[in-house]
């Protein structure tokens, strides 16, 4: 089972500590919370869930992403998260030799298996590289080599049918710009390589997505969720942009009522919500600042993030993060990622008290280990 943050429920039954009285640093939701223009929609909503379906493919929902991304309607697949179309997609494409980054999001790899795929190639991102994507030799690999492009005497094996690229990455933060995503997407098509682009947490630098180049790329495919940016964790929102060619081939294998029909009057009202974005990447770009600012201060090595969480190297991680957790403090240890060890802790941006209560306590333990 793959581990991952945010479960205060199981940090209280281990403490005893209230659920509310939990600081959780472990999953990266935008510390702004639910937008209002979303709470006050659901409220009005009660009255129209009983005893009426939702809408069984949120097609509604699908339309209103459409016209924000100035994509077609028919391109939008709406999910119970980007995840259920993490899982969707192999069970549909069928690969049989996928390529992904390592450290990475681990549902990729466990939807791939269950999808059956037969052969699962890691790409191994380096810590002394900032775990930075290497392009060329990223593309080398998707096209079945095993190194950089003109290196002599490099071998030749069957190509990827499928990769995935998380953008900015989960858990090191670290983006790979545009225009070279675009370069690998034109490599992947060249060699008949489903490139899939999760951009979970692309709302934090929404320039540099990817979502146009789909029209013109049949072998790429976009994620996004509206979990992490629109604080919706609970309602479980996201949704995949999918060449034309593509869409009735997944959609054969889509269940139908996933989204329900709180969740899709929801998220169609945060896609107006401009007010609410604005503040959010002001927000989380002063607490970001603020976070390095103190991190460094305490001295605890952290990577340059675009991302709304930071990956820290501290230390006896896992001593640290046992010690926070009873304080009250969730942060996610990551010695579960391939290519992590327990030396590595991610911890959320919040709000600036929340921020200040981490920086101090962490201080307070590591001086104390």
């Amino acid at each position: 089972m793959i581990v991952h943050g945010g479960n205060i429920f199981a940090a209280s039954r281990r403490t005893g500590i209230p659920p509310e009285r939990i600081i959780d640093f472990s999953a990266s939701i935008n510390p702004l919370g639910v937008p209002e223009s979303a709470a006050r929609l659901m409220k009005r909503s009660i009255d129209r869930l009983p005893p009426h379906y939702p809408d069984p493919f949120s097609e509604g929902l699908a339309a209103s992403i459409a016209r924000r991304l100035g994509v077609g309607a028919d391109t939008v697949i709406c999910g119970n998260g980007s995840t259920e179309l993490i899982y969707l997609v192999p069970r549909a494409l069928g690969p049989s030799k996928v390529l992904i980054t390592a450290p990475t999001f681990g549902e990729y790899e466990r939807a791939c298996r269950n999808g059956g795929a037969g052969e699962i190639v890691t790409f191994a991102l380096k810590g002394d590289e900032s775990f930075d994507l290497r392009p060329e030799e990223f593309i080398e690999a998707m096209a079945g080599g095993d190194g950089p492009r003109g290196r002599p005497g490099r071998s030749k094996k069957k190509p990827c049918d499928m990769a995935f690229l998380c953008n900015p990455n989960n858990p090191t933060g670290r983006l790979v710009e545009k225009q070279t995503v675009r370069e690998i997407a034109g490599a992947a098509r060249e060699v008949s390589c489903c490139l899939v682009v999760d951009e979970a947490f692309i709302d934090f630098c929404p320039a540099e997505s990817v979502v146009e180049e789909v029209e013109r790329n049949p072998w790429l495919v976009v994620f996004r969720s509206m979990t992490k940016f629109y604080a919706l964790a609970g309602l479980r929102i996201g949704y995949g942009v999918f060449h034309p060619s593509l869409v009735e081939r997944i959609k054969a294998y889509k269940e139908p009522w996933t989204v329900n029909a709180l969740a899709q009057y929801a998220g169609s009202a945060v896609l107006e919500d401009r007010v609410y974005e604005e503040a959010s990447r002001k927000g989380m770009e002063r607490e970001k600042s603020f976070m390095e600012a103190g991190l460094a201060r305490i001295g605890i090595h952290f990577l340059p993030s675009r991302a709304n969480y930071y990956l820290l190297k501290v230390d006896r991680g896992r001593e640290v993060a046992a010690a926070l957790e009873k304080k009250g403090i969730l942060v996610r240890d990551c010695s579960s990622f391939d290519g992590l060890d327990g030396t590595y802790l991610r911890v959320a941006v919040r709000s600036r008290e929340e921020n200040e209560r981490l920086l101090s306590e962490m201080a307070e333990v590591c001086a104390h280990l």
